[in-house]
């Protein structure tokens, strides 16, 4: 049986991926249906320093994307409708999207928590057919609009799904309407390089601002014209990127689906609405980060040599530090000491805080040593799983430490 690049051309792939549409305000439409037609964003307050996570089809009408500043967004939109996020929702009703997916194909890479990659490649059903059906599921059982792009890999896959949601959104707001694009896209087999052809480069990975710009300095401004352009010649300019760039532009990328993904570091972080004096408060603030890390840690049962700490002044000038543990740890307490200690190396006193976080790294598998010095260490530890227990059933207020009660 042929294997590798040669059965690629023998039996080409079909991808298909996966995008839901305004995924947290189409969550937040299920909640509240009032919400439904009307403009507004979830994000934060625009008068603490707020960022818009995402938007109505209503208010992109008006202007506001995601990403850009609340206050921004209510100066374009003053009858803006500002929702809190509710990130842990979010997270589980992406879970049962994801759910829907592994029930179609073994092989599902989840991107982001509304994105993902599916290989349909063993499928007999019509990829159209199964890609309309796949949305019609998702949009019957959890009332979520996406929008779905086929191809013969992921890079085409993606591009497909942008192109068939812009196309929709434009045929929408020509009849004046504000809803989701519901889009499917199917680029066949062989199609690839022609379907890209009249694209900007700027849709390519791999082409940021800087690359566009140099391209554009070079004459090059579609995919198509880079295409055009020998291998060879894109290596000079641009090096190992430019071969990458060639194969990209032809609708050539042969990378596998990412099933599993290692965890190479957890961490959490708050930018503050006001900057913060006080070291009670960032010291507050560090020991609840600290106990979601660890908490996080246990959860996927890792623990980390290396605790880092990110501090940020209001001119945003931004510090990182770090310590590396003598063993792994997923221990709050251990984790909070060691980035509490980080920050009074660096931080005056009486110095405004704009954005304070706490990380950990060098991840592995928990060691657990029982000799005479370890047993505390193991009491806490089953302590902790106790409490995490705990919380997971009955909520995170459920239990405190003694030291947060007033």
């Amino acid at each position: 049986m042929p294997t590798g690049a040669l059965y690629n051309e023998i039996m080409p792939r079909t991808i298909l991926h996966l995008d839901l549409d305004a995924f947290f305000c189409a969550v937040e439409e299920i909640q509240n249906p009032s919400l439904r037609g009307k403009p507004f964003a979830v994000g934060g307050k625009p008068n603490e320093r707020g960022v818009v996570a995402s938007c109505s089809y209503a208010a992109r009408k008006l202007g506001v994307r995601s990403a850009m500043p609340m206050s921004r967004a209510v100066r374009l939109c003053p009858g803006l409708i500002i929702v809190p996020g509710r990130h842990r929702l979010y997270g589980e009703v992406s879970k049962k999207v994801m759910d829907i997916l592994h029930s179609q194909s073994g092989l599902v890479e989840q991107i982001s928590i509304d994105e993902a990659f599916l290989d349909i490649s063993d499928l007999r059903d019509d990829p159209e057919r199964f890609a309309r059906g796949l949305q019609a599921r998702i949009r019957d059982e959890l009332h979520l609009p996406c929008s779905i792009g086929v191809a013969s890999n992921k890079l085409v896959a993606k591009i497909a799904t942008e192109v068939g949601k812009t196309a929709a959104l434009k045929r929408i707001k020509e009849r004046d309407v504000a809803k989701p694009p519901n889009a499917v896209t199917v680029v066949p087999y062989g199609k690839e390089a022609a379907f890209l052809a009249p694209l900007p480069v700027e849709m390519l990975w791999g082409v940021g601002p800087k690359t566009a710009q140099r391209l554009s300095a070079l004459g090059i401004h579609t995919i198509g014209e880079l295409a055009q352009r020998h291998e060879s010649e894109l290596v000079r300019l641009f090096g190992e990127n430019g071969r990458d760039l060639s194969r990209h532009a032809r609708g050539i990328d042969n990378r596998p689906l990412v099933t599993e993904r290692e965890t190479k570091s957890v961490s959490q972080e708050t930018t503050f609405a006001v900057d913060v004096v006080s070291e009670r408060r960032l010291e507050k603030t560090l020991r609840e980060q600290a106990a979601e890390v660890a908490r996080q840690l246990r959860r996927e049962h890792l623990a980390g040599r290396t605790v880092k700490l990110k501090i940020r002044w209001p001119d945003f000038t931004t510090l990182t530090r770090q310590t590396t543990l003598p063993t792994p740890t997923d221990l709050e307490d251990e984790i909070a000491a060691n980035a509490l200690r980080l920050m009074r190396q660096v931080r005056k006193p009486n110095q405004p805080v704009r954005l304070i976080g706490v990380g950990v790294s060098g991840l592995g598998p928990p060691v657990r040593q029982l000799g005479l010095w370890e047993k505390d260490t193991e009491k806490l530890r089953r302590l902790q799983a106790a409490v995490d227990t705990l919380q997971e059933k009955y909520g995170r207020e459920v239990i405190h430490r003694g030291e947060e009660l007033p």
